[in-house]
């Protein structure tokens, strides 16, 4: 079966290209679309197997390049001779395969033939591998530059070092902060509505990381009310997290440029924060969270992620055509997540709903929970809380390992007050133990254990 091609390029390289093609049996031209929503709509219509794009056209970004893969619609970039700054961009956006417009028949048949939409979960390749460049086979025929080629090539098949380079003949000069040979680990930070503490046990388990000499990098992905910034006494005139995923959908975003917008705000914690008003969360797209999430592996040795309560995955069925998920920076983060952080209250009403969400991660592709029990007292569990929330628990979802953080909220709101962390603000603080304890639990070689204390809830 011919494929069909869906053709979507600027007029100056139009005319050549289905020239070109034009004696093919192989492949076929089914439509020229007009713009990008002409083409979103003949993919969704199945008129045609592959999408031919050109580094130039309005409205092409990531999220496109995604959303044709989710339409089962190939996408082959097309460009200009020697135009190094269109490929470099096509690749950054998705695009793993590149033509010059100048190739021969043969060669546009075979990238055709042999380019085929991702499958699986996002960030999986066709054999369910994931991360940087999984089920990526990233091709350029002809010769435009062999150097920015090897390097492009490289960072799409999983060397991250080469994602960091400045293209050849740029004088942008590379942050002494980024290390070429890192592999940070992401840390998702989760739990159920109800307000149990997500941010509170982000902020300073990010913070805990940091002063134990760790690079962390806190980002606040809570799209229906994030509030890093606020309890770490920031101004979020210019929200981190909606400029990355601008950059990111551009294809511009890179480590150092992920770097400018985390400002240090301790020794070893840089800070996204994340969006001032709820209503902005269409700005922050599945795919652009995909790539932060990799190039913040590259910016600090952990990533800490605050995220959103929900994690409902059929909200695009209340529209008639495709659109932007509010929960898809959640369920991007939890699948890219290497480590994941179940945060519930110490009350009869947070205990029953750390069963219910346990009950929902198991459909949400996700590490392990690492389940923490915060806002622990006496006045909502009983005499002996600790005890008591651990036979519930094992008894209604057969967690025997958890980590209790008691109810200090004296020291928690003299801090957020301060806008800093119970690590600088108040280390003695019982809460400030519990989630040193909890860091230990996340990377138990390079934590040093907290020091021995009388346990304040004793079996």
């Amino acid at each position: 079966m011919s494929a069909r091609l869906l053709v979507a390029v600027t007029s100056s390289l139009e005319a050549a290209f289905v020239t070109s093609v034009g004696a093919s049996r192989e492949v076929a031209v089914a439509r020229r679309c007009a713009d990008i929503p002409d083409l979103l709509a003949a993919a969704g219509a199945g008129i045609g197997t592959h999408a031919i794009v050109s580094a130039d056209v309005p409205g092409l970004e990531r999220d496109v390049v995604d959303q044709l893969h989710r339409l089962q619609t190939a996408v082959v970039g097309l460009v200009a001779e020697d135009d190094e700054a269109g490929e470099r961009r096509l690749r950054q956006i998705g695009v793993s395969r590149v033509l010059p417009v100048g190739a021969s028949l043969e060669e546009i048949e075979r990238a055709i033939t042999a380019a085929a939409p991702r499958h699986g979960p996002r960030g999986a390749g066709p054999d369910g591998a994931s991360g940087a460049g999984a089920g990526t086979d990233s091709t350029y025929i002809g010769d435009s530059g062999g150097d920015l080629d090897d390097r492009l090539d490289a960072a799409l098949n999983g060397d991250l070092e080469a994602l960091r380079r400045p293209a050849a003949g740029t004088d942008s000069p590379v942050e002494e902060s980024v290390d070429t040979h890192r592999r940070g680990q992401v840390v998702a930070v989760w739990g159920p509505t109800g307000a149990p503490g997500r941010t509170t046990i982000a902020v300073n388990l990010a913070a805990e990381l940091a002063g134990q000499g760790i690079p962390a990098l806190l980002i606040d992905a809570d799209t229906f009310g994030s509030s890093v910034a606020q309890v770490l006494g920031l101004l979020d005139d210019t929200p981190g997290l909606a400029t990355a995923a601008r950059a990111a959908e551009q294809g511009t975003l890179d480590a150092p440029g992920l770097i400018r917008r985390a400002p240090e705000v301790s020794a070893g914690l840089r800070v996204l924060t994340g969006l001032p008003r709820a209503d902005r969360w269409p700005e922050v797209r599945d795919g652009a969270m995909e790539h932060i999430l990799q190039i913040a592996r590259l910016v600090c040795d952990v990533v800490v992620v605050d995220c959103g309560f929900s994690v409902e995955s059929d909200e695009e069925l209340t529209f008639d055509t495709a659109a932007p998920r509010r929960n898809a920076t959640t369920l991007t983060t939890l699948e890219a997540a290497d480590h994941l952080v179940l945060v519930g209250a110490g009350d009869p009403v947070g205990l029953q709903r750390i069963v219910r969400a346990l009950g929902e991660l198991a459909h949400v592709p996700s590490p392990p929970p690492t389940v923490v029990v915060n806002k622990v007292r006496t006045s909502a569990a009983g005499p002996r809380p600790a005890a008591a929330i651990r036979d519930v628990l094992e008894r209604f979802s057969g967690i025997e390992e958890l980590t209790i953080i008691p109810d200090d909220r004296d020291a928690c709101d003299a801090a957020m007050l301060a806008g800093r962390s119970l690590v600088e603000h108040a280390p003695t603080s019982p809460a400030r133990l519990g989630v040193a304890e909890l860091a230990r639990r996340i990377l138990p070689e390079r934590v040093t254990p907290p020091p021995v204390r009388r346990n304040r809830f004793r079996r």
